[in-house]
Order: C-alpha cells, then sequence, then structure tokens
C-alpha cells in the first residue's frame, strides 16, 4: 500500500530490535494496537510498515542498500528506543534509524517539519520503552540532531523500569502515572499532525529547502583547517560598495528589533551553569468549584514534564516541591502566596518560580501563569489562555508552549554577541536555533551553510524577518545577485504589516539595492531615534560618507561608533569599522590619528589583510620606505597564504599604489596582471580604468575595454568604464547613455556610477 503523499512509499516505518520482540512481543502487540487507533484517527488509509522477521540482521548475501531504500521512504520513522536499540553496531541502528534520518534530510520535507499550530516537529517520532542511560541518550540525540523527544511507554516504580502493558495488574503503582490506552492515543493524534503538517508544507523553489543533517553543536566547532580570509580586491575604487561590506553590515540593524524582555531580568534568571533553573507551583483552583482540584496538580505536572525535554532549562522536580509545600503546611493550594513560592523556590535554587492559578467566568475557563524572580519576587512576565472545560489539554498543551519558548530564548540569547542582545523577534525556539547558528557560519564566511540554516529559520516562522533579509544578503555575497534581490523583494513586500522599526529595517535593505545614498542615511538616522547607542549603525553613515566623498562627514560618526564599543569594552564584529574610518582620516590628512587606529586594530584583528593593506598605502604616503617595503612584504605573504593566483597578489599590490596616486608604479604591475592572464576581462577593465580616469591613454583604455565588453558585453563594471572613458572624451550623451545602462545592470548599489552620472548630467547641463 502507499502513502497518502505521492512518491513515499509507507506513510510509517516501525523499526526496533528483535530482542524487545520476544517473550511477551510488546512490538507486534504495540503495531497491532496503533493500526486500531489509526483507523479511528485518520479517514484515509495509512500504510504502516512493520518487518515480523525473527533475525536482527542482514545475511551477507542482503543488499541493504536494495532492501530498505524503497522501504524507508516513508512520511514517519517510529524506532521503538530501548536500552539494546542505542546500539551502533546493530542492524535496526546502522540501516535503519540512521539511513532514514539521511535519507528525509534530502528529501522534499526534511527532517522536521512545521505543525498546522506553528510548532515544529521531528519526522522520527520516538516510542521509549525504557529510562536511558545519559550516554545512550546523547547517542540518539546525535543522530536526529537535537534533543531526544517521543510518547514513552515506560512502567516505573522502585527498582522497576520495563516497558508499559496494555494490561497492567497494578497501574496505580506506576510513578509515571501513564496509561498504555492513553499513549497509544497521543502516538496516532501525533502522526496526524506531523501528516497535517507534510501536506501542508509549502513548495520552495529555491536552494533553501536544503536540511541540515548535523547536530547543532557541530556548528559550533571550529573548522579543522583555519578559515582564510579574501583580500581586499584589486580595484579599490569599487571595495566599499562590495557586496562583502554590504553583507558585514546589514545584520548590525537587527538588534532594533522589538524587545520581548528586559535585559537585566535575563541576567537574573541564568543560572551559573548559564541554563534558568526554573520551579514550577501548583496553580491555584480559584473557581470555587473543586472538580478543579485535580488540575492544580495536573497543569503543574504537564509544564515540569514540557519543560524537562528542553536542554536550555533546568526544572525542579514535583516530588521536592510537593515535599516543601508539605513542610509548610500548605495542603490548601489556593494559600499559597508568592512569598511562600518564592521561598520554597529559593531553597531549591531556582531562578525563576511559575506561579498560576485557574478562574472561571460562565463557561470560560482562564488559566494565568507569571514567571516571577525567586529573589526579588518582581513578575517579569505574565501569560493566559482562555478555553472551556472540555479543552483544558489544549489549554495546558498552548501554555506550555508559550512559557516554555519564552525562556528558552532568554536563554538562547546568551549566545548572542554585545550588538545583537535585543533580537527577539520570533516566539519559536527552534527557528531562533536555527537562526544563531546561521548567523555564526555567516561571520565565518561559510555562506552555502548560512544560506541553509538561514532557510530553515525561516521555513519554520515565515515571520521572522530578519531571516529573510540575511538570506538576501547571504546569497548576494556568493554573487548570486538574482537570488538576493528577490529575497529583499519578499521581505519589502510585507514592510506594511511590520512594526515600525522593522519597517524602517526593511526599508533599509530595500535602498542597499534599489535607491541612493540619501535614503539610506534617512533610514539609518530613523532607526538611530529608537536607539542612539548603536554603534553599527554610526558606522553605517561613516562608510556612506566616504562614499559621498564627504569625509569630515564621515569621522564623527565612524568615531561614534568606537567610542560605544569602547564603553561596551567590546571587540568590533567586523575590522571595516577601522578601514573605512582609516581612509575618511587619510582622506584628510590627519596621519597620526589614522596610525594609532591602525594600531589599536591590529590588537583586534592581527595579521589581517585590510589593515595592513591601509599601513601600506600610510606609510607611502608619508614617504617612510622602510616600513612601506616591511609592509609590503607582509602583505604579499598574506595574500600568498591565503593561497591567491600571482596575478591577483599583482593586481592587490597595483590596487595599492593606485590609491596612493604613485600612478607610473600602478599602470607597471596592472600590465604586468595582465600579461599573465592575456584574456582575464577583469584585468583588461583594471588596466583601461587607470588609464582613463587619470588621462593617462584615454584611446587605449577604451581600446582595452571594448575587448573587455566582447567577452561580458553586460558587465555593468566594464559598461561604466567605457561610459567614463566617452566621458573624458567629451561625447556626454553617449557617455550617460552608457552610465544609465550601467546602473542598470548593478546588481546592488554602486556609488562609483552614481557619481559618475551625477557628474556627466552637470556636465550636459552647462553645455
Amino acid at each position: 500500500m502507499a502513502s497518502i503523499i505521492q512518491g513515499y512509499e509507507y506513510d510509517i516505518f516501525i523499526s526496533y530490535r528483535q530482542k524487545d520482540n520476544k517473550g511477551d512481543r510488546w512490538v507486534s502487540e504495540f503495531v497491532e494496537a496503533l493500526r486500531t487507533e489509526l483507523e479511528s484517527t485518520f479517514k484515509e488509509e495509512i500504510s504502516l510498515y512493520f518487518d515480523i522477521n525473527t533475525h536482527d540482521g542482514l545475511l551477507e548475501t542482503h543488499d541493504v542498500g536494495a532492501s530498505l531504500k524503497e522501504k524507508l521512504k516513508c512520511l514517519i520513522f517510529i524506532p521503538i528506543i530501548s536500552r539494546t536499540y542505542c546500539d551502533p553496531k546493530s542492524f535496526a541502528w546502522e540501516h535503519e534509524f540512521k539511513a532514514f534520518v539521511e535519507q528525509s534530510s534530502q528529501d522534499q520535507f526534511g527532517l522536521k517539519v512545521k505543525l498546522p499550530n506553528g510548532n515544529v516537529a521531528n519526522r522520527v517520532l520516538p516510542v521509549l520503552i525504557h529510562d536511558l542511560d545519559n550516554a545512550d541518550i546523547k547517542l540518539c540525540e546525535s543522530i536526529i540532531g537535537g534533543v531526544l523527544r517521543g510518547v514513552e511507554f515506560i512502567y516505573k516504580s522502585a527498582g522497576v523500569n520495563r516497558p508499559l502493558r496494555s494490561k497492567e495488574d497494578s497501574p496505580g503503582d506506576n510513578l509515571n502515572k501513564t496509561f498504555y490506552r492513553n499513549q497509544i492515543n497521543k502516538v496516532a493524534l501525533a502522526i496526524k499532525e506531523i501528516i497535517l503538517g507534510l501536506k501542508a508544507e509549502p513548495v520552495i523553489t529555491v536552494n533553501e529547502a536544503n536540511q541540515i543533517n548535523e547536530p547543532f553543536e557541530e556548528f559550533d566547532k571550529e573548522k579543522n583547517q583555519t578559515d582564510k580570509k579574501k583580500p581586499a580586491k584589486p580595484d579599490e575604487r569599487r571595495i566599499l560598495s562590495g557586496v562583502v561590506i554590504l553583507a558585514i553590515l546589514i545584520i548590525a540593524v537587527i538588534m532594533t528589533f522589538p524587545k520581548i524582555f528586559k535585559h537585566n531580568n535575563l541576567e537574573n534568571l541564568r543560572s551559573s551553569d548559564g541554563k534558568i533553573s526554573v520551579a514550577v507551583m501548583p496553580f491555584r483552583n480559584m473557581t470555587n468549584d473543586t472538580l478543579w482540584n485535580v488540575w492544580q496538580e495536573g497543569i503543574q505536572n504537564n509544564l515540569i514534564a514540557s519543560f524537562s525535554n528542553t536542554e536550555e532549562l533546568k526544572v525542579r522536580q514535583i516530588e521536592s516541591i510537593t515535599g516543601l509545600l508539605q513542610n509548610k503546611g500548605l495542603t490548601n493550594y489556593t494559600s499559597l502566596t508568592p512569598s511562600a513560592a518564592s521561598s520554597i523556590s529559593q531553597k531549591l535554587n531556582a531562578n525563576v518560580f511559575i506561579y498560576g492559578s485557574i478562574n472561571q467566568a460562565g463557561t470560560t475557563i482562564r488559566v494565568n501563569a507569571q514567571l516571577i524572580n525567586s529573589k526579588t519576587e518582581e513578575a517579569f512576565k505574565s501569560f493566559h489562555i482562555d478555553g472551556t472545560a472540555g479543552n483544558i489539554l489544549h489549554i495546558i498543551d498552548s501554555l506550555s508552549w508559550m512559557v516554555k519558548n519564552f525562556l528558552i530564548i532568554s536563554k538562547l540569547q546568551k549566545e548572542v554577541t554585545p550588538d545583537f542582545q535585543q533580537l527577539a523577534s520570533t516566539n519559536s525556539p527552534e527557528a531562533y536555533r536555527y537562526f544563531i547558528h546561521g548567523d555564526k557560519a555567516f561571520w565565518k564566511r561559510d555562506y552555502p551553510t548560512a544560506v541553509k540554516l538561514y532557510s530553515q529559520a525561516a521555513a519554520i516562522d515565515s515571520n521572522f524577518t530578519i531571516t529573510t533579509i540575511m538570506l538576501s544578503v547571504a546569497y548576494g555575497d556568493q554573487g548570486l545577485y538574482d537570488q538576493a534581490r528577490k529575497w529583499c523583494l519578499r521581505a519589502y513586500a510585507k514592510r506594511d504589516q511590520m512594526p515600525m522599526q522593522q519597517k524602517i529595517f526593511t526599508n533599509w535593505i530595500y535602498a542597499q539595492y534599489f535607491e541612493t545614498p540619501f535614503e539610506k542615511i534617512k533610514y539609518i538616522n530613523q532607526l538611530l531615534e529608537f536607539d542612539d547607542q548603536l554603534p553599527i549603525l554610526y558606522y553605517q553613515l561613516c562608510l556612506i560618507y566616504n562614499e559621498l566623498l564627504q569625509y569630515d562627514k564621515a569621522i564623527p560618526e565612524g568615531e561614534k561608533a568606537l567610542e560605544i564599543y569602547n564603553k561596551w569594552d567590546s571587540k568590533p564584529k567586523v575590522v571595516n569599522i577601522f578601514t573605512v574610518l582609516g581612509k575618511a582620516y587619510h582622506e584628510t590628512n590627519q596621519y597620526k590619528k589614522e596610525k594609532k587606529l591602525y594600531k589599536d586594530a591590529e590588537q583586534y584583528f592581527p595579521d589581517n589583510p585590510e589593515i595592513i593593506r591601509r599601513e601600506v598605502i600610510l606609510s607611502l604616503t608619508e614617504g617612510d620606505t622602510l616600513s612601506a617595503n616591511q609592509y609590503l612584504d607582509k602583505y604579499r605573504y598574506i595574500l600568498k597564504e591565503n593561497s591567491e593566483s600571482e596575478a591577483n597578489i599583482i593586481t592587490s599590490l597595483a590596487s595599492v599604489y593606485y590609491e596612493t596616486g604613485i600612478l607610473d608604479k600602478a599602470e607597471e604591475l596592472y600590465r604586468q596582471s595582465l600579461s599573465l592572464q592575456p584574456q582575464n576581462s577583469e584585468r583588461m577593465n583594471n588596466l583601461a580604468w587607470v588609464l582613463i580616469d587619470n588621462d593617462l591613454n584615454i584611446n587605449e583604455g577604451l581600446e582595452l575595454i571594448d575587448k573587455a565588453l566582447e567577452l561580458d558585453s553586460d558587465n555593468y563594471k566594464f559598461v561604466d568604464t567605457k561610459g567614463w572613458g566617452l566621458y573624458k572624451q567629451g561625447k556626454n550623451k553617449e557617455a550617460l547613455k552608457l552610465l544609465e545602462r550601467s546602473w542598470d545592470l548593478k546588481p546592488i548599489y554602486n556609488h562609483v556610477i552614481y557619481l559618475h552620472i551625477k557628474e556627466v548630467k552637470k556636465a550636459i547641463g552647462t553645455q
């Protein structure tokens, strides 16, 4: 029987160790009970693969791939997790569990799916029949890439840890208080949620649908090889408008997103191990109906169980809380005061406690919950859910989801650098995790990985605006400009539905691609009205004024950015904050300030080629030949260590001499680079630009750029160079036509073309 979703062999695959199906045949009974439950849960027929063979492994003549590949093409994988199942040498573990995770991670849905209620579930749905050792738990989590969550079929009493049976002799002795029939129902409902989520899954037409198989921790580890930074591009006039600069800057404004909690309270929530320790008090029955008394501990139990499955939280168990309440003589929970709850919480070394109540108005039931600081008794966050007596379980699940997500996000925020600690624009911890790890990959310039992780965050929460913007940036940094603009426009289309700060932020990103520097300046100043202590926004202004050649305006903005970083005692996130301000100092002849700035930068970014490049330019400008030669040798060495070709190294050195104004040396090196790669159109353009812009040989420059355009007629830089050459020859109208074409071809805003068009229009206006 085929799956209810086209292209899949089965809906459900049951994986187990044969050892766990001996004796009372627990697995076979479970499968039969599940089949029956599924029939009453689904209108459609659900297909289930369950191999009843008695062997536990393959014969040497069996082909694993051919035998299982098609059968594993299923929607949901249910491993019966026991002590014996957690064995990497077993057939079920290697050829079913691991194989499904790998295979499903690459299919159209990926390993994780967004559920109709907005939560995210793994397509691996574990059924747990034993309490596991920590080593086995970690082993399972290393495969699924997250916390081991599943439905428990465990009977636990003093000295007992075994699978829960359908008919128990003493069900009341089960400390887990679970019943076989209820757990079967939970599995069926979980299956239904996942299948509904898969049916509703949108089709994503770009590479962002790719999934990440590795657990999150893998993205925190340093790669074996040191990430190599690319040196500055050879043509310095293009550097400041480059996509890499934009990408490094764009991320800054995310810290202007709305705050969902106070920073000071955040610090108070954390224990010494970085986790948030929580005590959940019994919920007080304020309905005057004693029938609700059972839910005082019922809600408490459910919240504790939910929170215990998260690695960010440290949750105090109900036995400890109940014992302390009884010691205080508090058996009537309606008399439990915040002060008494605070005292109990502190004795349990919990930094925060949950204090809640059950209320009724007519047929409406309201469950309230407050997060309270155990030491100060300050309530810093409140939640409430309304419903009816008939949907109390849904009320509890919703409340648990809201509180848990708030706490987890507050913990995850610690992983964000000081620049970004105000970021909190999603209620999904799963989406937040993917964003954080995508951000780490982005800063390592591992853009393909960043794209995959940002895409996963966006798939989980489509309203997580920053992920859409960062997808645009990461694609742009790979030169995939069509994708970059597409994601930018996708965010821009939703701007009227956003809070004001997010709307301004999105407008600013849009201006990066489609408008002028003046719109960018306007939006940045609007963002500073919300918070004037954001250093990278000042850096943005410094950069833009540099691009407009307004260096006197750039300097105070760059200095303000560094002043805030110094006040924070924090390392600037990018080296460019030094190089951009350094260029402004250089262009205004403030060489002493410039030299000191680079020395400061070396403390944060030692042996950085961009800093060394600026030091070469400064030394040559001051006539310090000895220092210049030392820096040049170091610059060449670092470029070579970064595996740059000889032609690239020579071009980079040429750009240094060009910016310094030593034009004969710059021309010599650009010609040398072209001689090494005579058919390279970029080399042709570099030399053509030097000849044209400095009136050295405009005719030769135009001949060179015509050859480059024959190889790449739609290269916006080449079209700009030719337009500028025609302007130099006095052919203003022809020049303007080409420059405007260059503007239309540009993948992203380019200040050089903007200034060229402005200059040519001015010339035409005076004719």
